[in-house]
């Protein structure tokens, strides 16, 4: 026999139903949206995928990237980011073409999803540090940045990262009646919020995660400006980290923002369903895929060391192709 507790958090459930209902509904009485959505999202989606890919293959490739605390971090961010991309991809796919699977599993792919959306400002943060010490702290860079406990750090965001998703599916079935994780839905991270309170306390963390980050890169960016006003600094180097990190803190700001969006997106839903649709896709091309684009150009494309070494790797493998071509035993 259920408690007051249990109706209340079947009651959560039963909204949240109705609200899938109507997304359903919506998607299926306008093909012409939905195939045009599903377009425009591959056109975006999958030219930054391969732009991961291939700074990926450029990281691997060349021994000195992997030995620099710089490049191991921005390997990582290319490959979270790459992740949540083929993930947020394969959701809005499912989503479309109304593919219902059961609570139980999605909560764990809606867990991992969270904990790789979790590990890009987290990871960023970590390269403004990095950058923060090797202008601010030259002598004492080669010490602490090493690969070894680059990779530590790394295991460490992993960690934090799965923290929240844990704590909420741990919510989730204390709450939850046995019968709400065989029911059939759509796989997005809110089935696991069924509690208003649950929501909410969500939404505080996501502020405060916000604000500590955003601390640490504006006392970074802080201290590398006045760096940068010092004689016995490198001018050049102190300018582009100056510029590094306002990027960094750009992409921060977008994929923050990206946290907030299903609670908005929730209250449009109740006032007009056709403008839900609209925001909802821009919200997702904006701050789940433009946010994600930013990564490859703030260190693939302006380290000139990187892109270098990339541009080098494709010639070589259209020349590799061309003589193929040439080649009549072929």
């Amino acid at each position: 026999m259920c408690t007051a507790e249990c109706n209340n958090s079947w009651g959560e459930y039963s909204s949240w139903n109705k609200s899938t209902s109507v997304h359903q509904l919506l998607v299926s009485n306008n093909p012409l949206r939905m195939n045009l959505t599903l377009a425009v999202t591959q056109i975006f989606v999958w030219p930054f995928v391969f732009i991961n890919i291939l700074m990926l293959f450029t990281f691997y490739r060349k021994q000195a990237f992997r030995t620099e605390t710089r490049y191991i971090l921005f390997a990582h961010t290319l490959l979270t980011d790459m992740i949540f991309l083929f993930l947020s991809d394969l959701v809005v796919i499912l989503s479309y073409k109304l593919a219902l699977l059961p609570v139980a599993f999605c909560i764990p792919l809606c867990m991992f999803m969270d904990a790789v959306t979790s590990c890009t400002p987290l990871t960023i943060t970590a390269m403004c540090v990095e950058r923060y010490v090797a202008i601010c702290m030259p002598l004492r860079h080669s010490a602490i940045s090493t690969p070894s406990r680059t990779l530590n750090l790394i295991l460490i965001i992993w960690i934090i990262s799965f923290i929240k998703p844990f704590m909420d599916v741990t919510i989730l079935v204390a709450s939850a009646p046995e019968e709400y994780f065989i029911e059939p839905t759509l796989c997005h991270y809110e089935i696991m919020m069924l509690e208003h309170w649950h929501r909410n306390m969500r939404s505080i963390w996501y502020i405060f995660d916000f604000f500590i980050i955003l601390l640490i890169e504006f006392f970074c960016y802080l201290m590398i400006m006045i760096a940068a006003r010092r004689a016995s600094v490198d001018k050049k180097s102190a300018s582009k980290g100056l510029r590094t990190v306002s990027l960094h803190m750009i992409q921060l700001i977008l994929c923050t923002v990206e946290s907030v969006c299903p609670y908005i997106e929730a209250e449009i839903m109740e006032q007009d369903n056709q403008l839900y649709l609209a925001v909802r896709f821009f919200n997702f091309i904006t701050f789940n895929v433009i946010a994600r684009a930013i990564t490859p150009l703030v260190y693939g494309l302006r380290d000139e060391k990187f892109c270098a070494s990339m541009l080098h790797y494709i010639k070589c493998r259209q020349n590799h192709i061309s003589s193929e071509k040439k080649d009549p035993s072929t």
